[in-house]
């Protein structure tokens, strides 16, 4: 980590700091990835919004792979990787962190909620996919794990996890808050990420040519590596304490 002295000092002394985290966060609370082996893609192929709408057995899918899911997301605890953000942010040196989770883990961080944009929607609510109500995943989760393959609205409608499904696009006013902010900041910090999801991958290049410095936490190879002024690959749990330590110096 011979890197985190000058990344910490350039991170104490930058006016904006914006960050974009992903599935690499979480791995140290329980939650495994998406795309590494082993991870989620290679027991179950994602649904997408436009299966979900036509077809039961798709609705039937998708919620054996949600149901299954949240009992591990809503077991799993912030690990220290979230808790350091937090304190950063509370602290003033995060201005907004950009997530691509769906797992709750920032929020229940303490994270401020007014510095915090969901990309991919949450898997701690549902939507009614007819009538638009959407309320907590509780009432939802409970009627699956009673047997309902798919739990159903009071209005007929299937109950879908407001997460913003392949095929979906995501909140235009959270796309631009994300984009804007990326370009105006000093510094930009991607964290257990792998950058390869569009078009929220676009913030690293909109730093970059605003004139921002960039720093890549994540164990994977990225697109952006070559234009990264850091690239640290040691586990986010002990970086992210690491660099809260150095910034409150």
């Amino acid at each position: 980590m011979s890197d985190l002295d000058d990344l910490g000092a350039a991170w104490r002394a930058a006016e904006t700091v914006v960050v974009l985290t992903g599935a690499g966060m979480s791995t140290a609370s329980g939650i495994p990835d998406f795309r590494s082996p082993g991870g989620r893609w290679s027991q179950h192929r994602p649904v997408t919004i436009q299966e979900f709408l036509a077809s039961e057995d798709d609705r039937v899918r998708y919620w054996r792979y949600k149901g299954e899911t949240w009992q591990v997301i809503s077991a799993a605890q912030p690990n220290p990787a979230h808790m350091a953000f937090a304190e950063l942010a509370g602290a003033g040196h995060v201005e907004l962190l950009v997530t691509q989770n769906v797992d709750g883990l920032h929020e229940r961080s303490g994270f401020p909620p007014e510095r915090l944009v969901t990309i991919h929607g949450t898997d701690a609510a549902v939507v009614c996919v007819r009538c638009g109500r959407r309320a907590a995943r509780a009432l939802a989760q409970q009627a699956w794990e009673a047997g309902e393959a798919v739990p159903h609205c009071s209005c007929g409608g299937p109950w879908k996890p407001a997460t913003i499904s392949f095929g979906q696009a995501l909140v235009q006013a959270d796309l631009i808050r994300a984009l804007e902010a990326a370009g105006r900041c000093d510094l930009l910090v991607a964290a257990g990420t792998s950058l390869v999801v569009g078009p929220i991958n676009e913030m690293v290049p909109r730093a970059r040519r605003a004139g921002a410095r960039v720093a890549i936490l994540t164990a994977s190879e990225t697109p952006f590596d070559h234009v990264a002024d850091w690239k640290v690959s040691e586990p986010l749990a002990e970086v992210l304490p690491a660099l809260r330590a150095l910034v409150f110096g």
